[in-house]
């Protein structure tokens, strides 16, 4: 007696190369901010301003923006695990070049290398999950994998800043470099490889992705974690001169305070894997006000060293499940035809927001004191929960009862356009008289 094949539903939950995945995105999330934990080593060896050496976090997610689309469009049909080897080969030669760089300008290059490599990489892994897992189990997949990008704020940034402190910022590169060798091996051995080609039905056509039903559904999350983000990185990137220099801690304590931050982050994750399953809706709006009175206090009291590191408990927890909720309600939202494209804008999106915030910030470090750029985040987090506010206010009609009363439920992800069976193809009409 034969046994038929398991379904996605019956397959164990595939922990190992979720756990892959969450480790790589670990070692990528570290090197990507490694540099707002040492902006004043990297200045005074390269004889550069801090502003400057902010400026690399923007150049890296520049270099992102401009590249993930198009790679990703080039890539389409090569299988997803190899090429998670090919850009995690490229993202350590680029960490190497960074520890070797003799100037400036050799800095910059490392970090545009290392930006093509981390967005190919994002375009593959954030659909990656969706791949592995059911559709039912995405937020709980999604959680896994987040928490590697919360990991690198709790202990990849500060041990990355502590090490650079201790003997020079160049060890930090260095020794990411030597993770993603040692990652390498784990991809091999653990992350499962997968399909991720979806056939037509008998009868369809292609449809392009911009006329998939879930398409503008799609776009309004990436504007939304654009301006999220973008607010977010306005203040963040220069927390260090912020804690040195106005706050009044000592440049050997900025390791631990980022540690705090990042630990608290951690907290905010398991948050949105149990909360946000329940209250999806609800979940977000609570961090996303949460987050702008925090940062609202701890600019106000930038004298005051209790004041700063209880909001950046609040502003940690508050923030680390940010991300998850916003690509969890993504991968919900794309239909499977839009996955792969939908984590490319995503990725796009999430990084116009990083370097935009950064170049923000930037340009008014100079020009205003550094602890009111923690109100210009709190105004640009606040249009983008405007924004959400107002999106779901036109996706809610009175005909439509949420399910579980005043719950908000995991279906409320959907797109505001209905999804048909078939998205992403449209049916060949049969001549008349056949």
């Amino acid at each position: 007696m034969t046994h038929p094949a398991p379904t996605p539903a019956d397959r164990p939950f595939p922990w190992l190369g979720l756990i892959t995945l969450a480790t790589a995105i670990f070692v990528c999330v570290t090197s990507e901010f490694l540099p707002t934990g040492l902006l004043p080593q990297i200045a005074a060896d390269l004889d550069v301003t801090e502003a400057q050496v902010g400026l690399l976090v923007t150049i890296f997610a520049g270099t992102v923006v401009v590249t993930t689309a198009p790679l990703a469009a080039l890539t389409r049909r090569f299988d997803r695990k190899h090429l998670v080897i090919v850009v995690l080969i490229l993202f350590a030669l680029a960490n190497v070049a960074a520890a070797l760089a003799p100037s400036y300008a050799w800095l910059v290059a490392a970090r545009v290398l290392g930006g093509v490599s981390h967005g190919l990489f994002w375009a593959v892994v954030g659909a990656y999950a969706g791949y592995l897992v059911p559709k039912h189990q995405i937020a709980r997949a999604v959680a896994v994998t987040s928490a590697g990008g919360t990991t690198a704020f709790v202990l990849g940034v500060p041990a990355g800043t502590a090490l650079g402190t201790a003997v020079g910022w160049r060890a930090s590169f260095f020794v990411i470099a030597g993770v993603v060798a040692v990652l390498l091996v784990m991809i091999v051995r653990f992350l499962p490889a997968v399909d991720h080609r979806q056939s037509l039905a008998t009868g369809e056509i292609p449809l392009p992705a911009r006329r998939d039903p879930s398409f503008p559904g799609v776009l309004f999350i990436c504007l939304l974690v654009l301006i999220v983000v973008g607010g977010q990185n306005i203040f963040y990137t220069y927390i260090a001169p912020f804690l040195i220099g106005s706050a009044g801690f000592p440049e050997a304590s900025v390791g631990a305070l980022l540690f705090v931050y990042g630990g608290a982050g951690a907290v905010g994750l398991v948050l949105a894997g149990v909360v946000g399953s329940r209250y999806p809706r609800g979940g977000l709006y609570a961090m996303l006000l949460v987050v702008i009175a925090a940062v609202v206090v701890i600019g106000s009291s930038a004298g005051v060293p209790a004041v700063v590191i209880a909001c950046l408990l609040v502003w940690g927890a508050a923030f680390g499940g940010i991300p998850a909720l916003l690509q969890t309600r993504l991968l919900h939202t794309a239909s499977p035809r839009v996955r792969d494209v939908g984590a490319a804008l995503l990725t796009t999106a999430f990084n116009v927001g990083i370097g935009g915030g950064a170049a923000i910030g930037g340009a008014l470090f100079d020009v205003i004191p550094v602890p009111a750029l923690a109100f210009v985040q709190a105004a640009v987090i606040g249009l983008g929960v405007v924004l959400l506010v107002v999106a779901d206010a036109r996706r809610s009609s009175p005909g439509r009862a949420s399910v579980g009363g005043d719950r908000d439920v995991e279906p409320q992800f959907t797109s505001e356009i209905p999804v048909p069976p078939q998205t992403g193809s449209i049916p060949r009409q049969r001549p008349a008289g056949r």
